[in-house]
């Protein structure tokens, strides 16, 4: 940088002025933010008659070959146009010092409104959303940043807010060539430093209380060891689907973060949705693709089952509910058709939730009519995800077969079979629609190896915490506006979900509340049993912590459920005998 006196006269009784810097023919303004790798100026270009944006290196490339890999690698990144990248004015260089000038216009920067109290998810979520719009098109095309900053993002009075910098800091690892290998590490940092940036702009302080993202990325793993998570306390409530969000993104499990650009801006998009805009809420992701591909499909064989329904004219109601309790599809189907506004307010006493009822209440035709209604197997899935699919459902199946054994004497085993299918009704609807962020939030819960021997194992997410940083959403609030659509009252909707995890659960008199937990310990049961054989009887054991009192079961009488076997009897007057055994 050069600075040069200023060309006024003065008196020698004036204040004497301030020096008026330049680089080359640029009046330096102000540093707008610094970082060890990179530095941007607010400057006056006198060519033009307006203020830019001058990025450039933190320090000067050492020799001519340097110089001329800092020229490609800009050459690339100006290529890049996008809506939420910033507008190139010119890549050039003033005493072999390379720079990149940016249109600045009506915005200001990220970091000039940043202060101690942060800024709102509602107001900053948006912007960060731009920014990955942008980014997640600059990977696409081969260029990562590198070096994102709060500074590095321009928020204007309208429009799009728009990332600068691309291909002003040169990554290391790209002086040898930027392979696939190279680029995909770039990129997940870029991920990285996007999340402390949110963190930043939530928390109202940056991460370690270092400004420099790079710097506070050196010290998180793999390169060091410390922690980054959203506090508690912040000037403004952190939405607790937003906080698992930013959390993911700067999660100490490389495994856990991000590693696309497009993933995180679904995630805040579902947010966004969900708890911003007027007339979102978790139903408004599905209800596109519910209109094209129905709640679920029909299960392979269901022409078998259409025809032996055509041929039924006078067959008894619990033969036929056999029948239909074989496809949870058209179980649903059912359970929306006959609770709708229309035939609801016929009937009288409030939700109907038992196919036997369903059928006296819609008769064979109704019936009929939900199963051409239904979509044939396995709608859009393609062969993986239909397996997945289908594995799922036998699971659900099986915990409305373990809800029948567990329940106590005297309560309606249909009822108790369908509210454990029910409470698995996000997750059905998830794995349907939804099949790729359903396996990222698998793969978010499953715990990983320890890191070293003789440490435990790193724990995954919750189911909540995952569904929140795939999707922005809980998946159990899609079932509650599922239930909602179909016009379940809040006493059903809330039987339709499981016993928070970290709540204990306490003896109750209501019949309601019974049967809720009945089917949920049948869910945790199937839960615990699709973990690894290591972990089986110690979430067993957990099971039973939290419902033997309640529900009078025992260990064993888990361990005989989850191998397929109906718990012994303690007397004939508790025998749980069913009046039907699903497929």
């Amino acid at each position: 940088m050069t600075a040069t006196p200023s060309t006024s006269a003065a008196s020698p009784s004036a204040a004497r002025p301030q020096a008026v810097r330049h680089f080359g023919r640029f009046q330096l303004l102000r540093l707008v933010g610094k970082s060890a790798r990179t530095m941007v100026w607010l400057v006056d270009d006198p060519r033009v008659g307006q203020e830019l944006l001058l990025a450039m290196p933190r320090t000067r490339p050492a020799n001519e070959g340097a110089l001329e890999l800092w020229r490609q690698a800009a050459r690339r990144a100006t290529r890049t146009d996008h809506p939420s990248l910033a507008h190139v004015v010119e890549v050039g260089e003033h005493d072999h010092w390379p720079f990149i000038a940016y249109e600045l216009g009506l915005a200001t920067m990220l970091s000039d409104r940043l202060d101690s109290k942060g800024i709102p998810g509602q107001e900053s979520v948006p912007w960060m959303l731009d920014v990955l719009q942008g980014l997640a098109f600059a990977h696409e095309g081969g260029v990562a940043h590198h070096d994102i900053q709060p500074y590095m993002v321009l928020v204007p009075p309208t429009g799009p807010a728009r990332l600068l910098g691309l291909g002003v800091a040169l990554d290391p690892a790209q002086r040898n060539g930027a392979s696939p290998a190279a680029h995909r590490l770039a990129s997940e940092r870029d991920l990285l430093a996007v999340g402390l940036v949110m963190h930043h702009v939530l928390a109202g302080m940056p991460a370690l209380d270092q400004p420099d993202v790079a710097q506070v990325i050196d010290h998180l793993p793999p390169l060091g060891r410390e922690i980054v998570r959203l506090p508690w306390s912040t000037s403004h409530p952190v939405p607790e689907a937003l906080r698992a969000i930013v959390n993911r993104a700067t999660d100490r499990q490389e495994r856990q973060r991000y590693h696309n650009a497009r993933t995180v801006a679904r995630a805040l998009e579902g947010w966004v949705r969900s708890d911003v805009e007027q007339g979102g809420g978790p139903l408004a992701l599905l209800q596109d693709r519910m209109r094209l591909h129905g709640l679920l499909p029909a299960m392979p064989g269901a022409g078998q089952c259409s025809a032996r329904l055509a041929k039924m004219e006078r067959e008894r109601n619990d033969e036929m509910a056999n029948l239909v309790l074989q496809d949870l599809a058209l179980c649903f189907e059912l359970m929306r058709m006959v609770n709708s506004a229309q035939v609801a307010g016929t009937s009288g006493n409030g939700p109907i939730l038992t196919v036997r009822r369903t059928i006296d209440m819609l008769g064979l035709d109704g019936v009929r009519r939900a199963t051409n209604a239904l979509r044939p197997w396995p709608g859009p899935l393609n062969e993986g995800h239909a397996a997945r699919l289908e594995r799922l459902i036998e699971q659900v199946r099986r915990a409305g077969q373990i809800a029948q054994w567990l329940r106590p004497a005297g309560y309606d085993p249909e009822l108790v079979y369908l509210l454990a299918t029910l409470q698995n009704l996000g997750r059905l609807v998830l794995r349907y629609h939804f099949p790729d962020e359903a396996a990222q939030i698998d793969h978010l819960m499953k715990p990983a190896a320890a890191e070293q021997a003789g440490e435990p194992e790193q724990p995954g997410m919750t189911e909540e915490a995952a569904s929140f940083a795939v999707l922005g959403i809980d998946i159990h609030a899609v079932a509650m506006a599922i239930g909602r659509q179909w016009g379940l009252d809040d006493a059903v909707l809330h039987m339709i979900q499981r016993a928070p995890m970290n709540v204990a659960v306490r003896v109750t008199e209501s019949d309601d509340e019974a049967l809720r937990l009945t089917a949920s310990c049948a869910n945790e049961v199937v839960d615990a049993t699709a973990q690894a054989a290591h972990h089986v009887l110690s979430s067993l054991q957990k099971v039973v912590q939290r419902y033997g009192r309640v529900l009078g079961v025992s260990l064993r009488d888990l361990q005989m459920v989850a191998q397929g076997q109906a718990p012994e009897p303690k007397s004939p007057q508790e025998a749980r005998a069913t009046n039907f055994t699903p497929l």
